[in-house]
């Protein structure tokens, strides 16, 4: 049927808004580790070191001839084959700096995450693999459900939301 791919910076809400959209949810990082596509672990910035490839592969036979929707969530998903639509939520630093702060990231990996959402890095490679159907949203003021069915009509209907039309490089000249 249709392979959804939600994807963005670390704390930008995938996880939530995915979970409360219909389809079969499937999270990209419990799918890398339960078929042992993690190659290891990053010294220098403590987290996991997938297989892209490997993963890729295995997400795109997941797609194919599937008979139902499938929602797939994580901020590596736009780097596999396999999309019909891919959507990639952006929200402010300021707003992502709080949530960050929340889980306990350190001050180097806060600002590595703001640094990546301010220049839009989920949006250009997503851009980049799936020029034709790729969808940015910008979900900073909208409420859980408010941004669920702004996604939802994206899923269903598409929409005017190319990459490039939310813009935080402010953030970035100022901080």
């Amino acid at each position: 049927m249709t392979a959804i791919f939600i994807t963005g910076t670390p704390c930008v809400g995938k996880t939530t808004l995915a979970s409360k959209l219909k389809g079969r949810l499937i999270k990209i990082n419990d799918l890398a580790i339960s078929h042992g596509f993690v190659m290891g672990i990053d010294e220098n910035k403590g987290y996991k070191v997938i297989d892209i490839e490997k993963l890729s592969s295995y997400v795109d036979e997941l797609t194919k001839d599937c008979e139902e929707l499938l929602i797939f969530e994580g901020h590596l998903s736009h780097l596999c084959d396999g999309a019909d639509k891919v959507i990639v939520l952006r929200v402010r630093p300021e707003i992502l700096e709080k949530r960050l702060a929340e889980r306990d990231y350190s001050q180097s990996k806060i600002r590595e995450n703001l640094e990546a959402e301010a220049l839009g890095v989920c949006s250009a490679e997503a851009f980049e693999k799936y020029p034709d159907c790729t969808y940015e949203l910008d979900i900073s003021d909208l409420g859980i459900d408010e941004a669920v069915e702004l996604v939802e009509d994206v899923i269903e209907n598409g929409g005017d939301y190319p990459v490039g039309s939310v813009d935080f490089m402010e953030w970035l000249v100022k901080n």
